[in-house]
């Protein structure tokens, strides 16, 4: 199996990270499937409105939703989140090289979100590359069953790692 993930610790640096992979890789003629998450502009002060985009040239889904000012609960918006699986679920229907997805997190530690789109895009042989955070990156190796590769948080490594274990 060819599992990747990868970590950043600065706020939006690993979406910015995926969504650029997600380019080159279409640039080299690398079919992707999956998300990738954008962040409206925000204040320091100011949490982002989180949307993703369906990969190659899919919708963009808002996936964040607003609690208010003193809010301190999970903003993911659970309907759009299943929206937004359910989208990437029907673009894994043709063919694909990789799967890229903006975060292994919380739902899918759980058992939901894209845990299941990830298990199928490794049963069929794509590539699968995933962010994650320290928090969900011990059950997303569990979930690879120990065959996932931490690459760092960098474009070159990424490219690398992808064109080493696709080298044929």
């Amino acid at each position: 199996m060819k599992i990747a993930y990868t970590m950043a610790h600065g706020r939006g640096e690993l979406d910015l990270l995926l969504a650029e992979l997600a380019k080159r890789l279409e640039a080299k003629g690398v079919v992707t499937r999956g998300i990738v998450q954008t962040n409206s502009e925000c204040a320091p002060d100011r949490l982002c409105d989180m949307d993703v985009q369906v990969l190659p040239d899919g919708d963009v889904i808002r996936i964040s939703q607003s609690l208010g000012k003193e809010a301190r609960g999970c903003r993911l918006d659970p309907d759009a989140m299943a929206h937004a699986v359910a989208e990437v679920s029907r673009s894994m229907q043709t063919p694909y090289d990789v799967f890229l997805l903006n975060k292994f997190g919380k739902q899918e530690g759980e058992g939901k979100g894209f845990r299941d789109l990830i298990a199928e895009a490794a049963a069929s042989g794509a590539t699968v590359i995933a962010g994650t955070n320290p928090l969900n990156s011990e059950k997303f190796t569990q979930f690879a069953d120990g065959m996932a590769t931490e690459v760092p948080a960098d474009i070159d490594a990424l490219l690398a790692w992808y064109d080493e274990v696709n080298a044929s």
